[in-house]
């Protein structure tokens, strides 16, 4: 078998420490999943504006920029599992944002959570990229990128899609606690993998240092790509995807929660099949090819924007986001494997760091103009206009790295 699913196994079934890793981020996943839940359920219940519904989007994403800065020069002095215990532990504290939003009807204390998850998976990105590289062998990186996809869909596949559920039916407060549980459990995981880790020995070039400064004009085109890949889909998906809980309450007002939420768990579900339907082989080719990738993320964009002509008609929304996101997540997970495939283990850390920050910047950016833009002409404007200029400019990027 020649399927990312199949790599995932093996590697599972080789290496003890990245068990636990994975149960590790299954539980802060549903923890995180489940704050997102408390966030935007709680604003759409306070009529909270579109633009603030767009912006509470922005905050969950530039603040991870000054986290991956810190994340990178961390890596440098700290051993990536000390430094994912690290986010672990400040994760749980954060909780108390919630709580205090909460109890004091505070909107600003829900943003502030937002902009906490965004610092510390800024510094996490680093650290968890370094321990696949140190940890795996070249031949077993597809498998890392099937797991952060995993990662990346469990948070709410399992998060959204049980808030999703309880969200209406138990108090608030109880699914903080289920939260905070989740986050214990992952530091008992972590924890637990720092004992068995192992470091897998690979190559480094002679002139290779512990920590490589990366500059545009020393990289290989394929490097370039590579960097550029992931910050392509932030600016074509973040705008649709802040967008999606405006767009929900333009287009059902009567009950905007009612379809929000079950549009952002299939949003995930869509995230988790996508590169799940990949070979390992294609990573590669995928990662290469520029047409790809721009019509994956047309695709995604085209199926987004069906959303406003499909409001009396919710399965066929929800098929939408889904369909939209096995797209995307192609490209996400096109876009992890070439920073891991394209860099060695000294330079592995301030290549993902870089990543993360375009990426970040690229979210930032096009977020930033949608919020303006639906504030002023409303949420499906902002959709069709925004998103299809990011998708334009990064086809005009992106085809400047061709080979």
């Amino acid at each position: 078998m020649n399927s990312l699913v199949y790599a995932l196994i093996e590697a599972l079934r080789r290496h003890r420490w990245l068990r636990l890793l994975a149960c590790a981020f299954i539980f802060t996943s549903l923890g995180n999943g489940l704050t997102q839940v408390v966030v935007f359920g709680l604003l759409l219940q306070w009529s909270a504006s579109p633009a603030l519904l767009t912006l509470a989007f922005l905050f969950a994403t530039v603040p991870g920029f000054i986290g991956s800065l810190v994340g990178e020069k961390l890596c440098q002095r700290f051993t990536p599992i000390a430094l994912l215990v690290l986010t672990e532990l400040l994760g749980l504290i954060a909780l108390l944002f919630p709580l205090l939003g909460v109890h004091y009807h505070s909107i600003p204390a829900l943003l502030a959570v937002q902009s906490t998850e965004a610092v510390l998976s800024g510094i996490s990105w680093p650290a968890l990229t370094l321990l696949f590289k140190r940890g795996l062998s070249e031949a077993e990186l597809p498998a890392a990128t099937c797991l952060e996809n995993v990662i990346f869909a469990s948070q709410v596949l399992l998060g959204t899609g049980l808030g999703v559920v309880l969200f209406q039916h138990i108090p608030t407060l109880s699914l903080l606690a289920i939260d905070a549980a989740s986050f214990l459990g992952s530091l008992l995981m972590l924890v637990l993998a720092g004992r068995v880790f192992a470091v897998v020995s690979t190559p480094l070039p002679a002139d290779a240092s512990d920590s490589v400064a990366l500059r545009w004009q020393t990289l290989t085109l394929r490097q370039k790509r590579s960097l550029l890949i992931l910050p392509a889909l932030a600016a074509v998906g973040s705008p649709a995807m802040a967008l999606l809980p405006a767009l929900a309450q333009e287009t059902h007002p009567e009950n905007a929660a009612g379809l929000a939420l079950p549009l952002l768990f299939a949003r995930s579900m869509g995230q988790l099949c996508g590169p799940l339907l990949l070979k390992r082989d294609s990573l590669t080719h995928f990662a290469a090819q520029t047409p790809l990738l721009v019509t994956c993320l047309a695709v995604f964009l085209a199926a987004y924007g069906m959303i406003p002509f499909l409001s009396g008609q919710i399965w066929l929304a929800l098929g939408a986001i889904f369909f939209a996101h096995l797209a995307s997540n192609i490209v996400f997970a096109a876009g992890t494997f070439g920073v891991l495939s394209s860099f060695n283990a000294g330079q592995i850390s301030s290549a993902s760091g870089k990543a993360w920050r375009w990426q970040t910047v690229g979210a930032s950016l096009f977020t930033g103009i949608a919020a303006v833009v639906a504030s002023k002409f409303g949420a499906v404007q902002a959709l069709y206009s925004v998103s299809t200029g990011g998708l334009l400019l990064v086809a005009l990027v992106m085809n400047r790295c061709r080979d």
